[in-house]
């Protein structure tokens, strides 16, 4: 039998294990400020911080609402993080100005609101361990407070894009205003179609998803905004049972997370009218592997894809396409649909979301 004897470690590859032991330790505490990033954001603190001047942790607590314990430990994370300046003499904190349009404020600039996502996958970690052994995946309730996290995620670029920037991709503006039948495919909470349905009140608009929670959160906003023009069902997308119903058909990073993607395209493009539209929205990555190495948040979506995306699909019984399945793979699987004219475009707007404007001939 051949025994297996390890090299004698050398200068260079003891240098590399070093630095890979400094990479990991700068991820444990990169982890760990996420994880308090994401509090920060939860319990409104950076946006309370953007709002004061220098302060001690009795006032920032008072002026939050909160424990001041509490505070006072999460702002010594906060300050070796280098997210906060700390004036020992007075104790006084200060979130730095660099920072500040990074942690606070409602537009797409503000990345503590998606580091919730990280505290949402620590919750499901260990439940997404078991189904490395057993297989399938877990259901859309094993997320508490999914719903909300996305919505508020979504409605930040929806709010400053959807209506002046996103739906003209569609070439279909001028029809929306003199009245079309528009459908939004796994609406969630329903703000994109709520915000279509306010700047577009002679067409009409209908959301679809198979969660109720979510389309009773869209209805409420509706009945707020005294939308006539809306309505929500609660549908599998891959029952749609529609025949040449729509002029268009949106869906917003919704279509890798069914069960039968390739079925639900079918479904949207025998909805669409002859000449209709359909505007999908889902993830920049690509569908080869080593394409996406120097992708900046590629480790966040094959994470998210892990321990959400990908494992609500297979619990369905679903192909569990997963966050990645890359612009490629989209693109092909909407031909494959049926739809000829396809094209992808990138808004500067929403980097992280690849456009996809396709048409069904007439």
């Amino acid at each position: 039998m051949t025994t297996y004897q390890a090299e004698p470690a050398t200068e260079s590859a003891e240098a590399a294990a070093e630095a890979a032991a400094e990479r990991l330790v700068g991820i444990l505490n990169d982890g760990s400020v996420a994880v308090l990033a994401s509090i920060g954001h939860q319990t409104g603190l950076f946006e309370t911080l953007a709002g004061l001047p220098p302060a001690s942790s009795v006032q920032i607590a008072d002026a939050a609402g909160l424990n001041e314990r509490y505070v006072r430990e999460w702002l010594g994370g906060m300050v070796t993080a280098r997210f906060i300046d700390y004036e020992p003499g007075a104790k006084t904190y200060f979130l730095r100005r660099d920072i500040a349009p990074s942690v606070s404020g409602p537009g797409v600039a503000n990345l503590a609101r998606t580091l919730t996502y990280v505290t949402l996958m620590g919750e499901v970690a260990g439940k997404v361990v078991e189904k490395f052994r057993t297989g399938g995946g877990l259901d859309y309730s094993d997320y508490p407070g999914f719903v909300q996290i996305q919505a508020a995620d979504s409605a930040s670029v929806h709010d400053a894009s959807l209506v002046d920037t996103i739906l003209p991709l569609s070439g279909r503006i001028d029809h929306l205003r003199s009245g079309i039948r528009v459908a939004d495919i796994g609406c969630g909470a329903g703000h994109a179609v709520n915000l279509m349905a306010q700047a577009f009140p002679a067409s009409s608009f209908v959301g679809y998803d198979f969660f109720a929670e979510a389309l009773d959160a869209g209805r409420a906003e509706a009945e707020r905004l005294g939308l006539p023009n809306v309505r929500f069902e609660l549908r599998d997308a891959a029952a749609l049972d529609l025949r040449e119903d729509l002029d268009l058909v949106t869906v917003f990073d919704a279509v890798h997370d069914q069960a039968h993607p390739a079925a639900v395209l079918r479904n949207i493009w025998e909805a669409l009218k002859p000449g209709g539209t359909f505007l999908m929205v889902d993830m920049k990555a690509s569908s080869n592997l080593e394409d996406n190495v120097d992708l900046p948040w590629a480790a966040f979506l094959y994470a998210i894809s892990t321990t959400h995306c990908m494992s609500v699909s297979l619990s369905q019984g679903g192909d569990g396409l997963g966050t990645v399945w890359g612009v490629q793979q989209a693109e092909r699987l909407v031909r494959d649909a049926g739809f000829q004219d396809v094209r992808a475009v990138d808004l500067d707007e929403d980097p992280f979301n690849a456009y996809f404007v396709a048409s069904k001939q007439g």
